[in-house]
C-alpha cells in the first residue's frame, strides 16, 4: 500500500496558553492547505487519517472536501509536544540557536523514544488496515521524522525539517517491508513564493 504523510500548514505562534497550546492555522497555513488539496486532487485516495490537533484538522479539511470523504481521527499521530503551553513555529525557533539545539537534543530523551514508538505503532496499524490501498495521513513534523527515521533505520533521529504541507510517500508491503518514495515534496507551493516558507 502507499502511505502518504502530509504535514500541517503554518500555524500561529502561541505563548503561555491556558492549558495545552493547540494553535489554529494562519492565513498562509490555510492557503498552503488549499494548494496541497488541489495538487492531490489528481490522485486517488482510499482513506484519509488525521491527528486530532487543530492545525492538522484544519489542514485536512480541504483534502477531505476534494475527495468527498471524512477523515478518521487518530490520536496516535499527534505531535510529541501536544501538552506544551506554547507553540513556536520551527522557522522562528531556528533563529534562536540555543533554543534550536535544545529542541534537537530532545531526540535523546526517553519521552521522545516513547513518542517514536507510539507513532510507529499507530502507522503500522493504519498500514495493516489498508492493504493494497492509498492512504493519506495529515499530521506533524515530529510524526513524519519518527516514521521516516524508523523506515531508514536512523534510530528515531529527527533528521530533517518537513516543510508545511509537505507530502511524504512510503510504500509498505504486507510482509513488513517499507521503502521511501519521496520526502518533503512541496511541488504545490513552488510557484507560490508567498506560501513556500522553506526553513
Amino acid at each position: 500500500m502507499e502511505l502518504i504523510i502530509i504535514r500541517h500548514g503554518r500555524p500561529a505562534r502561541v505563548e503561555n496558553a491556558t492549558g495545552a497550546a493547540d494553535p489554529e492555522l494562519t492565513d498562509i497555513g490555510h492557503r498552503q492547505a488549499e494548494a496541497m488539496a488541489e495538487w492531490m486532487r489528481a490522485e486517488s485516495l482510499d482513506r484519509i487519517y488525521v491527528s486530532s490537533m487543530v492545525r492538522a484538522r484544519q489542514t485536512s479539511a480541504p483534502l477531505e472536501a476534494a475527495f468527498g470523504m471524512e477523515a478518521i481521527v487518530d490520536d496516535g499521530v499527534r505531535e510529541f509536544d501536544d501538552d506544551a503551553d506554547h507553540y513556536i513555529p520551527v522557522e522562528e525557533l531556528k533563529k534562536d540557536k540555543e533554543a534550536w539545539r535544545a529542541y534537537l537534543a530532545e531526540t535523546a530523551d526517553i519521552t521522545r523514544d516513547d513518542f517514536n514508538a507510539k507513532v510507529v505503532a499507530a502507522l503500522h496499524a493504519i498500514v495493516a488496515d489498508n492493504k493494497g490501498k492509498k492512504v493519506a495521513v495529515v499530521c506533524h513534523g515530529g510524526v513524519i521524522n519518527a516514521w521516516a527515521s524508523d523506515v531508514l533505520g536512523l534510530n528515531g533521529a529527527m533528521f530533517f525539517n518537513p516543510n508545511y504541507t509537505s507530502i511524504n510517500r512510503f510504500m509498505c508491503a504486507s510482509s513488513g517491508e517499507r521503502s521511501v518514495l519521496s520526502l518533503n515534496d512541496v511541488g504545490h507551493l513552488r510557484d507560490k513564493p508567498e506560501l513556500y516558507l522553506y526553513h
